[in-house]
């Protein structure tokens, strides 16, 4: 059984930074393309980053490029989430996935979330 466990959220104040990491179990990590998703109450999950399960390939969503990247380490089963210039409105739950694109559809095994707090 798959397991990922997302980690590394918190509350930061507007312009900060913070790495989220999702360390994966239960399977072979290096064979699988990874996302990550997020979601505001009431809302729907949107995506924000995927990466290919090499690395070598990463795509984003556009109101996101230039601020977010997304990485992996194949050593430890774990992806990251690198998130620069944080704005109030990235105040969210974070998610990470099993998958490849940019529609959940994609993706089938999904982490507990960690939250994101940016103040103003």
């Amino acid at each position: 059984q798959v397991q990922l466990v997302e980690s590394g959220g918190g509350l930061v104040q507007a312009g900060g930074s913070l790495r989220l990491s999702c360390a994966a179990s239960g399977g072979t990590f290096s064979r699988y393309s990874m996302g990550w998703f997020s979601q505001a109450p009431g809302k729907e999950r949107e995506f924000v980053a995927t990466i290919w399960w090499s690395g070598s390939s990463t795509s984003y969503a556009d109101t996101l490029k230039g601020r977010f990247t997304i990485s992996r380490d194949n050593a430890k089963n774990t992806v990251y989430l690198q998130m620069n210039s944080l704005k109030p409105e990235d105040t969210t739950v974070y998610y990470c996935a099993i998958g490849s694109g940019s529609s959940i559809r994609g993706y089938d095994y999904w982490g507990q979330g960690t939250q994101v707090t940016v103040s103003s």
